[in-house]
C-alpha cells in the first residue's frame, strides 16, 4: 500500500477528531457526530491497508 493512501487515511483521522471536538466544544451534536463517522471511515479504510499489506507480505513470501 502507498505511503500516500496511508498518509491520506490518518489526515481524515485527524479531521475527524477535529470536526468532533468542535462539535463538542460548540455543542453541535450533529457536527460531532459527523466527526465520529468520518473518524470510523478512516478507520476502516486504515484497517483495509493493514490487509493489503499483510497480504503483499505473504506474496512475497511465497516467491522466496
Amino acid at each position: 500500500m502507498g505511503m500516500d493512501d496511508k498518509i491520506r487515511h490518518e489526515a481524515e483521522e485527524l479531521g475527524g477528531k477535529a470536526k468532533e471536538t468542535t462539535g463538542r466544544v460548540t455543542g453541535n451534536e450533529e457536527l460531532e457526530a459527523e466527526g465520529r463517522a468520518d473518524q470510523a471511515e478512516a478507520n476502516v479504510k486504515s484497517a483495509g491497508d493493514k490487509v493489503k499489506d499483510a497480504a503483499e507480505d505473504v506474496k512475497d513470501a511465497f516467491r522466496s
